[in-house]
């Protein structure tokens, strides 16, 4: 199946769009539609102005010289932490402070309020911390015992 289009970097290391036509479009930028329930699927590459120029329905259908520039660009664009283990938290009322082992290493975030957790569908959790940082809990049931005892009470 023909892409339809080309992607490549200039000199200054931004992605360049060319359409199938030979439109060029210059600091175009890849934003996914359901981040979190299908990142895979569903990739917009929009201008700067965020009009939306070519659309990818499965990232696996792309080449791989391709696929591999849109996911780094995604990759350097998107940032957010995956928690595998909570550790201890300060206190079971809010604001709460919890010591947390995300995919990307140790870190601490400050719960204001129990709304600050999110329900997703599939019973993923997003949770916002103080300073807007986004937090994701894939699969509440495959934390360990002590993780999963610790966020109940938050739930």
């Amino acid at each position: 199946m023909p892409i339809g289009f080309k992607l490549t970097h200039n000199h200054l290391g931004r992605l360049v769009l060319t359409l199938a036509d030979g439109e060029i479009h210059e600091d175009v930028v890849p934003v996914r539609a359901f981040p979190i329930a299908a990142p895979n699927e569903g990739i917009a590459l929009v201008s700067p102005d965020g009009h939306e120029l070519a659309w990818v329905d499965h990232l696996q259908d792309l080449p791989d010289d391709l696929r591999g520039l849109i996911e780094a660009e995604l990759a350097s664009r998107e940032f957010m932490p995956e928690i595998r283990r909570i550790e201890q938290v300060s206190t079971f009322a809010t604001p709460s402070t919890w010591q947390v082992e995300t995919d990307r290493g140790e870190t601490q975030l400050t719960l204001k309020g129990e709304e600050d957790i999110r329900r997703l569908p599939g019973g993923v959790l997003l949770i916002a911390d103080s300073h807007g940082v986004q937090f994701l809990i894939r699969d509440p049931r495959a934390l360990d015992r002590h993780s999963r005892k610790l966020l109940d009470r938050f739930l």
